[in-house]
């Protein structure tokens, strides 16, 4: 039986996470933090980790219009301050906290069935 790769409708494709929590996407490995609409990279984003996660950060991500965004925390889950969760959730934006792993799977589940999704991943080269 004949098998073909199927291609997805969107542009950004995370193609696999290290241990570190470094992010390949499309064929491109990702050794900074950086944040992904199904249409637009932008690959270079401020915070390293959670603790220096700022509400601005947030509206960076914001600025995508994106329905739920999707934090990866990096290697392991951490959860950011209640102030930065707060800056998507009072713009009526839901915000789930994964690992980068868990986040990349479910980016590609949710960009695949064409929802406004923005996946955000905290990579912070120095502590690997």
């Amino acid at each position: 039986m004949p098998l073909a790769q199927e291609q997805p409708d969107f542009r950004y494709v995370p193609r696999g996470v290290d241990a570190a929590g470094r992010v390949t996407l499309n064929d491109r490995q990702l050794r900074a933090s950086f944040f992904v609409s199904p249409e637009k990279l932008i690959d270079s984003w401020p915070p390293r980790s959670v603790a220096e996660m700022t509400a601005d950060d947030v509206a960076a991500l914001l600025a995508l219009q994106p329905a739920v965004i999707l934090l990866g925390t990096g290697p392991k889950l951490r959860f950011p301050a209640p102030a930065v969760m707060a800056a998507a959730l009072t713009k009526g934006v839901g915000m789930e906290v994964m690992d980068n792993a868990a986040a990349a799977r479910t980016f590609s589940v949710l960009a695949s069935e064409g929802r406004r999704v923005v996946a955000a991943f905290l990579i912070d080269e120095n502590a690997t």
